[in-house]
């Protein structure tokens, strides 16, 4: 999945976006108003982090511009201004969750996790693909009764593919997600772990499961005879 941090505080910014890149998500950054409305113009993201105390424009007014022409982007205010009113005008101008700083990583990256999850069709926190089984909230997967050992971004790409069961991916879509805007969409790196994710999940027992639909992408799908 792929956020957007918006946050002024530089050393904030890097330390929170490191930490979020630790459990694979993908994060650019933006340090203004600005530049939050560029990015998010120029990107598909899955989830914004804002900050409201912005330079050049404000956290609440990045807020009412996106919303103004996007009600379902999920936007989450992390910000200073901590008082009962403030939390309510964030709330009511369309952030779906508000969080104050100073707050605690685990809280952020599991109110990040709540957000993801409101468009997943399975169990609260279970992506489920015969005999596959993702846990969004430890970010682990399963074959089976066995844990399927994955680097982040083999998650991350697993992720994806499960959340959009039923339909083509894109390779460039996945590189969207899974990766920083940063990253080469020419380099090798996708083609490795798209490779090392299914030699794992081969290994594991989930034979074919990821298929390359040429020129279109990939699709996750369970082979009917191993479906549970």
């Amino acid at each position: 999945m792929k956020l957007l941090l918006v946050e002024d505080e530089v050393l904030l910014a890097k330390n929170v976006s490191k930490g979020l890149r630790l459990l694979g998500y993908a994060v650019d950054c933006a340090y203004d108003g600005e530049e939050a409305l560029e990015l998010y113009d120029l990107n598909d993201y899955d989830l914004m982090i804002l900050d409201l105390n912005l330079p050049k424009l404000d956290g609440m007014e990045v807020l009412r511009r996106i919303r103004a022409q996007n009600g379902d982007f999920r936007i989450l205010i992390l910000s200073a201004r901590n008082t009962l009113e403030d939390k309510i005008n964030g709330l009511d101008e369309g952030s779906n969750d508000y969080l104050t700083k100073p707050f605690e990583f685990r809280e952020l990256e599991a109110r990040i996790r709540g957000l993801l999850r409101r468009n997943f069709t399975t169990s609260p926190s279970q992506l489920l693909c015969g005999r596959l089984r993702v846990d969004t909230a430890l970010r682990q997967a399963w074959c089976g009764p066995s844990p399927v050992e994955l680097t982040p971004k083999e998650y991350a790409i697993l992720e994806y593919l499960l959340v959009n069961t039923g339909r083509v991916v894109s390779a460039e879509e996945l590189i969207e997600h899974a990766w920083d805007s940063a990253a080469d969409p020419f380099s090798n790196s996708f083609r490795f772990h798209i490779h090392s994710l299914r030699k794992k999940l081969d290994e594991a027992g989930a034979r074919d499961y990821i298929i390359t639909q040429r020129s279109h992408g990939y699709r996750i799908q369970a082979p009917e005879e191993k479906t549970l």
